[in-house]
């Protein structure tokens, strides 16, 4: 496994993380969710990722059960706040009164006195940016959150928070997580440049666009029984997929699958720490990790690009 740095910030996360969004206390049965996680552990992995909104609070606890046993410090684990967790008028967004209410909640879920990421989960255009800094700021002073997260903020957001934050002398943003891939490149342009000025870290979700960039779907055929695209349609982009099959012949001639091509360029991008991937049985996990062993050479680089280009 390799560790990378998160940031500027001194703490170290696998350059594979395991999420539990859509799996855990959802589609995957909570036993093989527990056997899963034990795999990612016996691999190396040391970051998992949930929010309080998952499930409506199964994946913590389903998250809770599988890591039962294993040193605290061992694992850098991370939780979310700002979606709707309920019906009243304070059960979502950035408030300090949602950010603290629900995260507590979290941490009696996950069974642990602090977590080492909190993440506002999306931009809170109702609240002043400096409530849910100063709110995250408090909770890191009392030793309950260690490192403050944003995701998918843009980065107009991303620099007025860290100047805000500057002159309030509060903890600086530690890590952005959002959407990237090789067929999902809209952070390059502003994003990652502003996240890589500022020193903050970039975990990537959806590394491998909902499992487009498995191989697994072909544009124009229907999805096989019994995967994700067959339970939901609606992620199968016929765009997406004809890009994706101009990759194939890419990782056919470099002899690796095509998910282990996808993962290796992610990692390999400037700036990037992590790829957060979703796995319901162990053996997902064990072909995410194996996608570690892959350089991307420049030529290799250079023929990606070309096939997207194309």
């Amino acid at each position: 496994m390799q560790y990378r740095r998160l940031g500027k910030a001194g703490i170290k996360v696998s350059a594979i993380s395991l999420g539990s969004w859509i799996t855990y206390g959802g589609t995957t049965e909570d036993q093989m969710a527990v056997r899963t996680v034990r795999r990612a552990l016996d691999l190396g992995v040391n970051h998992f990722d949930t929010a309080d909104m998952y499930q409506m609070g199964r994946a913590d606890e389903v998250l809770a059960r599988a890591l039962k046993g294993v040193s605290r410090w061992e694992v850098v684990l991370a939780t979310k706040v700002f979606w709707p967790i309920g019906n009243g008028p304070n059960d979502r967004g950035l408030s300090r009164k949602h950010i603290v209410e629900s995260f507590e909640r979290s941490l009696k879920r996950l069974g642990t006195d602090y977590v080492d990421i909190l993440y506002c989960h999306r931009f809170d255009s109702e609240v002043e940016i400096d409530e849910p800094l100063r709110a995250i700021d408090d909770l890191i002073t009392s030793g309950k959150v260690l490192y403050c997260g944003i995701s998918e903020w843009s980065a107009v957001q991303i620099q007025e928070a860290c100047r805000i934050g500057r002159g309030l002398h509060l903890d600086p943003l530690a890590v952005d997580q959002l959407q990237y891939n090789l067929v999902h490149r809209g952070p390059e342009a502003e994003v990652l440049p502003v996240c890589r000025e500022m020193g903050i870290g970039v975990i990537a979700f959806s590394p491998l666009a909902q499992g487009l960039l498995t191989g697994k779907y072909r544009a124009g055929d229907p999805a096989p029984d019994g995967t994700r695209g067959a339970a939901k349609p609606r992620i199968l982009d016929e765009n997406v997929l004809r890009r994706v099959e101009r990759l194939r012949p890419v990782a056919e001639g470099a002899g690796i699958p095509l998910a282990h091509l996808a993962l290796a360029w992610l990692l390999a991008q400037p700036g990037l720490t992590s790829a957060l991937v979703g796995a319901s049985v162990p053996e997902q996990i064990e072909q995410n990790v194996a996608a570690l062993d892959v350089a991307i050479t420049p030529d290799l680089g250079r023929a990606i690009e070309q096939s997207l280009a194309g």
